[in-house]
């Protein structure tokens, strides 16, 4: 009995696709280790240096995700950097799990910087959507509320403002090719049960879905799954905006690029966006109370922060006038690191929420009135989506354009952000 209560005490932190928690200390989750996970997945930090070698290449600032270290660790992102320099092409992937009629704000940060990414480079971008995965997880899911939900997450994902002569959205589901295809079967030959089982923890009850579907995220990482964009050479390398919990199936990815003889993808990996309710956790599309929606009106958005966001402020308006707010825990803080962008005041609040001078209320209303602007801007463009515009993102037989914008290193003179 005593041990079944220690171990609910304490749990070690646990980052992996399908389950984030920050470590159980005395029975209260903690914030994210992100360290620890650069440690564990055997990753790098990105630092001034690569920063500022990207400044100096592209010409434009940092956008907020990398200057406040959100987006803040890679694997070769200076082999990327290295390809742009000498003129060579690379291209942007990216994914989404569909498994609900709405993504939520969470789910718009990997997007946001692939957006700014594309529009740096001009960088051609594939975007895959992970029906099938949805469907052989969740025993529960129908085959057509699985398909539905990607058309309706597609929607979503246009409305953030891509290029589609650049930008290729499918459905695992439906876009299945000769060349797809036998990149998966390449894939999956290379990838023994012990492998999958070590990476992602699968037991013997898991269905032989699980073990497979690395195949099929990875197989989006080599240029020839894609021959109408890129040709058949399968040479063209990739660089993949993801959270840092989707690094495992990556590193599987990596080996196999290996021994295949294609390019290794590139990653860069962000933090977590916390769901509601605390730091130690992430947003989810599947508990409605830790999420913000796309689909959301400004009312809700207001209830959910007010009512659900976790407060790093004094218990009482005397206390917290006394010791300050922890904007390391508060999520209203948290959300505007994301979505605020302006640096000079996302740092006035912190230095007056730190010093107790600025209270809870105050941060959440900020909070919600950045969010609420966010959201109908997405809301807006979300209803000028007519079947054309589907079709110039998801027809495979409509050319996209590959070519990137020419590297003419220069003193930074451009800031392009959210």
């Amino acid at each position: 009995m005593g041990d079944n209560t220690d171990n609910q005490k304490h749990q070690e932190q646990t980052v992996n696709p399908w389950q984030v928690q920050g470590e159980v200390v005395d029975g209260k989750i903690q914030e994210i280790d992100y360290e620890k996970l650069v440690i564990q997945f055997g990753t790098r930090l990105i630092d001034e240096q690569l920063l500022s070698r990207f400044t100096k290449l592209t010409g434009y600032t940092p956008h907020p995700f990398l200057r406040r270290g959100l987006f803040y660790s890679h694997r070769e992102l200076g082999r990327i950097l290295d390809l742009y320099e000498k003129g060579k092409p690379f291209f942007l992937y990216t994914g989404r799990g569909p498994s609900s009629d709405s993504m939520h704000v969470g789910h718009m940060v990997p997007f946001i910087f692939c957006k700014w990414l594309q529009d740096v480079f001009q960088a051609p971008l594939v975007i895959q959507l992970t029906d099938d995965e949805k469907f052989i997880f969740n025993s529960n899911l129908k085959m057509e509320d699985s398909r539905r939900f990607a058309k309706l997450n597609a929607q979503d994902i246009m409305s953030f403002g891509f290029d589609p002569e650049r930008t290729f959205i499918f459905s695992n589901l439906e876009y299945m090719n000769p060349a797809f295809y036998q990149n998966i079967v390449k894939i999956a030959r290379t990838i023994t049960h012990n492998q999958s089982k070590a990476t992602f923890g699968f037991n013997e009850s898991d269905n032989v879905g699980k073990y497979h579907f690395v195949s099929v995220q990875a197989a989006p990482s080599f240029s020839n799954s894609f021959p109408q964009i890129f040709g058949p050479k399968g040479d063209v390398p990739c660089l993949i905006p993801c959270a840092i919990d989707q690094d495992p199936y990556f590193r599987l990815t990596r080996d196999v690029a290996q021994k295949l003889k294609y390019p290794k993808p590139a990653l860069i990996h962000s933090k977590f966006f916390p769901a509601l309710q605390g730091p130690g956790t992430k947003m989810s599309a599947s508990i409605a109370s830790s999420a913000i929606f796309i689909s959301d009106t400004p009312a809700q958005i207001k209830n959910k922060i007010n009512r659900h966001a976790f407060s790093g402020g004094g218990d009482t308006a005397e206390l917290h006038r006394l010791h300050g707010g922890n904007c390391e825990v508060d999520v209203a803080f948290q959300y505007l690191t994301f979505f605020l962008d302006d640096d000079v005041e996302l740092e006035e609040i912190r230095a007056a929420y730190t010093a107790g001078t600025m209270q809870t209320s105050a941060v959440k209303a900020r909070c919600i009135a950045v969010i609420q602007e966010l959201l109908a801007e997405v809301q807006a463009r979300r209803k000028t989506i007519t079947e054309e515009t589907i079709k110039s993102f998801m027809d495979p037989t409509i050319p996209k354009k590959s070519d990137l914008r020419p590297c003419q290193p220069q003193i930074p003179v451009e800031d392009l952000s959210i």
